[in-house]
């Protein structure tokens, strides 16, 4: 039987390139793009486009019963700067769409369903250096809440159904292809743009702000590989830690003028997301990755700058 790939929130970060990488792999006709909005790339002319809103279930389960999909990816969330303008539909979407999707999965028996957590779970009492897989979680924002409830749904539905979902906790991710949908960590993306265009930027994060961080090709990936692995190999039905390297505003510049040598960086004096980065590792323990499906990241910050201007200035 071959399989059949439902991508829900195709059109964001992670999305975007992740529909396209498993299109190469499975066939473009195997594998549906599904988002509330129109694509803004070649995605719905590639292959398979289906309007979805991940909170209207019945036409959910319409897209369950159309297709009979192996593996389905739920990406749709907003993300943890846009979550705290708007908390109770933060809530609403990263909840009850995961729960929509589960319920579905077991109602069509659905072999593998993929959920994204996010280094968000952790807070300001979780350990700050090597953050490891079980430690003190006590988010304050209401996506790492709600992602935080998330991982105790999937291990759930696991344990109760025996529904295979797999989950990793993202970090920072920075990519040239889509915009950033609204997350702490974009100013990592938005350098780049700046520093091509005006030679600096201005960054709502302070100068030793030091936050995990990975290249999108690595976490699409480290994503691919951990739903290709054996059901046997997967001993974390919560989350996987999950990482590729840290570092700080001021590390970052110090990379970009190795391209841009007079390249500037200024700091705002205060932004709400500096509180929440705050409360957020500063490095992240993924050897139970390593461990259950060898994970390891191929993009140190050096490859991760040059792949990022070669990209922009093309």
């Amino acid at each position: 039987m071959r399989d059949t790939i439902v991508v829900i929130g195709s059109n964001g970060q992670i999305g975007t390139e992740l529909v396209s990488e498993l299109r190469k792999i499975y066939g473009d006709g195997q594998v549906i793009a599904c988002d509330i909005r129109r694509p803004d790339y070649d995605i719905k002319n590639a292959g398979p486009f289906e309007f979805v809103n991940v909170l209207e279930k019945d036409i959910l389960k319409n897209i369950f019963q159309k297709y009979k999909p192996t593996q389905v990816y739920l990406l749709a969330a907003l993300l943890s700067a846009t979550g705290e303008q708007n908390p109770k539909l933060a809530w609403d979407l990263n909840m009850n769409g995961l729960l929509n999707v589960l319920d579905l999965a077991e109602e069509f028996k659905t072999p593998k369903i993929y959920w994204p957590s996010s280094i968000a779970v952790f807070g300001p009492n979780s350990p700050k250096v090597q953050t490891p897989q079980y430690c003190v979680m006590d988010p304050n924002t209401v996506y790492g809440i709600s992602k935080l409830a998330g991982e105790r749904w999937c291990e759930y539905y696991f344990q109760k159904y025996g529904i295979d979902v797999r989950s990793i906790r993202y970090p920072g991710l920075i990519s040239w292809k889509a915009a950033p949908g609204g997350g702490t960590t974009d100013y990592a993306i938005h350098i780049f743009h700046d520093a091509l265009k005006k030679g600096s930027y201005h960054s709502f994060l302070s100068a030793d702000t030091e936050l995990p961080m990975m290249y999108i090709d690595d976490a699409i990936r480290g994503t691919i590989e951990l739903m290709d692995a054996p059901a046997e190999s997967i001993n974390i039905r919560s989350s996987y830690n999950f990482t590729g390297m840290s570092f700080t505003p001021e590390t970052l510049a110090e990379e970009i003028r190795r391209h841009i040598p007079g390249f500037k960086l200024y700091y705002t004096e205060y932004d709400q997301r500096q509180a929440i980065a705050s409360s957020w590792p500063k490095s992240i323990d993924d050897s139970q990755a390593q461990k259950d499906w060898a994970w390891k990241p191929e993009f140190d910050l050096s490859k991760l700058a040059m792949e990022m201007f070669n990209n922009l200035k093309r």
